[in-house]
């Protein structure tokens, strides 16, 4: 029995991938690319991963320990071929591609690290806005457990925590808000 879906030949395989990452901002981990490239049912498993492998061969992307990234070469000929994949397929993997691709955004700009240092475990924490970093943070910690727990909830979080520090900053003091009345 033949497989469902409108993907049967290795070479639209690659096409397929190729066009998922070309439209990820990263480098995307093997679970989630695989997750992708099963848009279509026609997608098997195994074909996938010997396209995989074959476009890595190729040098039209490269593998990493973070997972999968096109390279320039693979997205020249992404560009030129990606048309030919049927217009429901691309439809569903942008589809699917859209939060994946948020959060790959957000996570390039967020930074969270720590590193030994004198005293204790010094935590970088900064973000940008995609022009400039907006803020930047180094805490001395006590231990690595205090590093490890600011650092998740910083990426969790980091545009709450630099909005409750710009109001905390930007608050008056007791004195100023004193001298604010007196002058009235």
């Amino acid at each position: 029995m033949g497989r469902l879906g409108f993907i049967h030949e290795k070479l639209d395989i690659k096409i397929l991938i190729l066009y998922i990452l070309r439209r990820l901002p990263g480098t995307v981990d093997p679970e989630t690319l695989a997750e992708l490239c099963q848009c279509d049912s026609g997608v098997g498993y195994f074909d996938y991963s010997d396209c995989l492998a074959d476009l890595v061969d190729t040098g039209h992307i490269t593998e990493s320990e973070e997972g999968y990234c096109i390279t320039e070469k693979g997205a020249r000929n992404a560009d030129a071929v990606e048309s030919s994949l049927p217009y429901s397929v691309r439809a569903k993997a942008q589809k699917l591609i859209a939060p994946v691709e948020e959060r790959m955004r957000r996570a390039a700009m967020i930074t969270a690290k720590h590193h030994d240092s004198q005293g204790g475990i010094t935590v970088e924490l900064a973000m940008s806005d995609g022009v400039g970093e907006i803020i930047h943070l180094n805490f001395l910690c006590a231990n690595e457990d205090q590093a490890k727990l600011i650092q998740k909830n910083f990426r969790r979080d980091a545009e709450g925590y630099y909005q409750k520090i710009v109001e905390l900053l930007s608050c008056p003091d007791e004195k100023d808000k004193k001298k604010q009345e007196k002058n009235k």
